[in-house]
């Protein structure tokens, strides 16, 4: 069965999530004073970094909620036992510096304006609908995508297969004619590939040396003009693999 859809992850693979992140966290521990209390900018963020990778995890396995997780990166990263209220308000000045650095990028709408009229096109995140589709607003491409699903709503998260058979169901397709594109090689790369979805890991700049698709695994891009050629569509954009 040919590929009748693509279902997209949002963060760092259309949308520079990791640029904006650093910007918004260099912004705003300047704002609060912060600076002083490590050696370096990088420092902070790689602790911010390390901070909301472990959250994200506590919260894929249902450890906490959405809201839970947000204000245990804050206790966390200030050392200090913040009332509820307290933890909302400076994650909330974090998230005003962090949108004012969201870009998409530069490969994403060439993708999606060659693929608009051969596939149709979903959302499948680890987030909430809430911050979600509101970011797909503001980046102006929210129209582009049928349905958004994220796992703060389904209550279940990549990379288990029922998150992405959920996607399927949203669309009325079969996983065998549903493509998924994500840059985590196991969240979404092996994930997807283990669900039965013609799997898409697009590896920018190629940060994972370490990790390969295989011969059941996913397909490695570096670019989404390789896009096209891989689900074999009809059109002139798209380029070869670099990953030979």
């Amino acid at each position: 069965m040919s590929i009748k859809a693509v279902v997209w992850d949002i963060d760092d693979t259309i949308f520079d999530y990791t640029a904006a992140d650093r910007a918004g966290m260099r912004g705003h521990l300047a704002a609060e004073g912060l600076l002083d209390a490590y050696e370096s900018v990088e420092e902070a963020l790689v602790r911010w970094r390390e901070i909301t990778d472990q959250q994200w995890a506590r919260f894929s396995a249902g450890e906490t909620d959405w809201q839970g997780q947000r204000r245990q990166r804050v206790r966390v990263f200030l050392g200090k036992s913040l009332s509820d209220a307290e933890a909302d308000a400076w994650f909330d000045r974090y998230v005003a510096h962090y949108e004012a650095a969201w870009a998409l990028f530069p490969d994403v709408l060439p993708a999606l304006d060659a693929l608009a009229a051969s596939h149709r096109h979903a959302v499948l995140s680890n987030s909430s609908l809430r911050v979600q589709d509101g970011k797909l607003r503001v980046l102006g491409v929210r129209e582009r995508f049928e349905a958004v699903l994220c796992a703060a709503e389904l209550g279940v998260s990549k990379p288990a297969a029922a998150a992405f058979h959920a996607a399927c169901r949203a669309l009325g397709l079969p996983p065998r004619a549903v493509a998924y594109v994500g840059d985590h090689p196991e969240i979404d790369g092996r994930g997807a590939a283990d669900a039965g979805l013609l799997s898409v890991w697009i590896d920018r700049g190629g940060a994972h040396t370490g990790h390969d698709g295989g011969p059941a695994g996913p397909h490695r891009i570096a670019s989404l003009a390789e896009l096209p050629a891989i689900l074999g569509a009809d059109t002139r954009f798209g380029a070869p693999s670099t990953f030979r």
